[in-house]
């Protein structure tokens, strides 16, 4: 009986692993399988994946934080990221600086290893679907790196129009607030968006927006 039954597509999403157990791999694969997921390839190494599947060609990467390898999680998350796909960290995700350093280099989230295998086939089939995955283990991260919560360099004016957004503002209301046009607030808040993005902090959704707007001291979160 398939467990997944919510999950299974047309086309199904590819997932691949790099896990230095071949435990975690062998039953990844078979969760995988069952979700309706096509299973596209494990690994004990990046290195090793990416040589074995030229091109990756996979929707979703899911990577340990920590291999045995000894290769750095951000330079993991850039070269599986630079093939082409998607990174979701699965791990017990209990070095907060790994965990910043992971979603900093564009990682979509954080799973820990102690959620339950229907959790991560959710959360696979959202990063395939292009969506950033909250996690506490992020949330944690990015409070505990203060100088990671500042890197969006938002200008003032951006701050200014976040801010108003996150309290539960329209976008015609903030810009008849302001005294701009319509368009001009929508491209801040675009702005906004691909600056978080960039920094590994989803910014996808309003409620995403509100997020980063009460992590960064913009409100006082409770606006909403």
């Amino acid at each position: 009986m398939n467990r997944f039954p919510q999950l299974a597509v047309a086309h199904p999403v590819c997932v691949a692993i790099v896990d230095d157990h071949d435990a975690v791999r062998f039953g990844l694969r078979g969760a995988c399988e069952e979700a309706g997921f096509t299973f596209c390839g494990g690994a004990g190494t990046v290195a090793e994946l990416l040589s074995s599947r030229n091109p990756l060609d996979c929707d979703v990467v899911v990577l340990d934080l920590s291999l045995a390898d000894g290769s750095q999680v951000e330079n993991n998350v850039k070269a599986i990221i630079e093939a082409g796909s998607q990174v979701l960290v699965f791990s017990i995700a209990d070095k907060a600086a790994l965990v910043s350093a992971a979603l900093k280099a564009g990682a979509a989230g954080v799973v820990k290893k102690s959620q339950s295998m229907a959790e991560l086939m959710n959360n696979i089939q959202l990063v395939a679907n292009g969506v950033y995955v909250n996690s506490p283990e992020a949330a944690a991260a990015i409070d505990a790196d203060f100088n990671f919560k500042e890197q969006a360099n938002l200008s003032p004016r951006e701050r200014q129009v976040l801010a108003l957004y996150a309290s539960g503002f329209a976008l015609k209301q903030v810009a008849f607030e302001l005294g701009v046009s319509y368009s001009t607030v929508k491209e801040h808040i675009d702005r906004v968006r691909s600056k978080y993005s960039q920094i590994g902090r989803p910014a996808g959704t309003k409620t995403e927006l509100y997020l980063r707007a009460v992590e960064d001291g913009l409100i006082d979160g409770e606006s909403l």
